[in-house]
């Protein structure tokens, strides 16, 4: 991603980032709220107006609709999680793999993401406008990696859950990184479990990025510890 810059309507929110994520990696953003963390996904993947350069896999795809960029393997769980209250677990999940028409693939893809989240399989036939908090941002990621993705976006996926909710989603998504070789990009408020999931991070501000490095450098920023780690 260079010099990428984003605007809703006349408010420009990015002003010319630049940032890179390896194949297979774990990137945190960071940032205060309204530094334009969330714009940054979705500018990622076609839901803002940008400017500048974005390529993945080789392939400059901004202007891309949406559904293109899904479709090359960019999967986006948005914060509010984005699930189909109505349906069961199991019906959200095979909406998640609306992009293949071959049914052993999806039977295949929907026992994978039951062997990461059993509690899902337990309530496959349940509403999923029942499941708990945590259950609900379990399904989001679920559904998200019925794409099968080679990047997955995720906009504050510890909001609202409980600590220890919290740790148990991020030990899983640190296991799908290492096994499935999805790459993670996490834009979070709980910086320090962000910092110790990923690889590399950055920090914007006012739609700007104003720090970069790895998670470790990061996290021994004077700054950064003041600011986001409480200390």
């Amino acid at each position: 991603m260079s010099g990428l810059r984003a605007a809703y309507g006349q408010t420009r929110v990015l002003h010319g980032i630049d940032f890179r994520l390896e194949e297979k990696s774990i990137t945190a953003l960071l940032g205060a709220n309204g530094a334009g963390k969330t714009t940054t996904l979705r500018a990622l993947c076609g839901m803002v107006r940008t400017e500048g350069e974005v390529r993945f896999a080789g392939r400059r795809i901004e202007g891309w609709r949406t559904e293109d960029v899904v479709r090359l393997g960019i999967a986006h769980v948005p914060d509010g999680r984005g699930t189909f209250l109505h349906l069961t677990t199991e019906e959200n999940l095979r909406l998640g793999a609306y992009t293949s028409r071959d049914k052993t693939q999806v039977a295949q893809d929907l026992e994978r993401v039951y062997g990461y989240f059993p509690r899902l399989k337990e309530r496959s036939r349940q509403q999923a406008g029942t499941l708990s908090g945590g259950e609900q941002q379990m399904l989001a990621v679920s559904r998200a990696l019925m794409l099968r993705p080679k990047l997955m976006l995720l906009d504050e996926p510890s909001f609202g859950l409980a600590p220890l909710v919290v740790r148990e989603l991020f030990s899983i998504l640190r296991t799908i990184n290492a096994e499935s070789g999805v790459a993670l990009m996490l834009v979070e408020q709980n910086a320090a479990m962000a910092l110790n999931l990923a690889e590399r991070a950055y920090v914007i501000e006012t739609g700007r990025v104003v720090l970069h490095g790895s998670a470790a450098d990061i996290k021994s920023d004077d700054a950064v510890r003041r600011a986001y780690l409480g200390y």
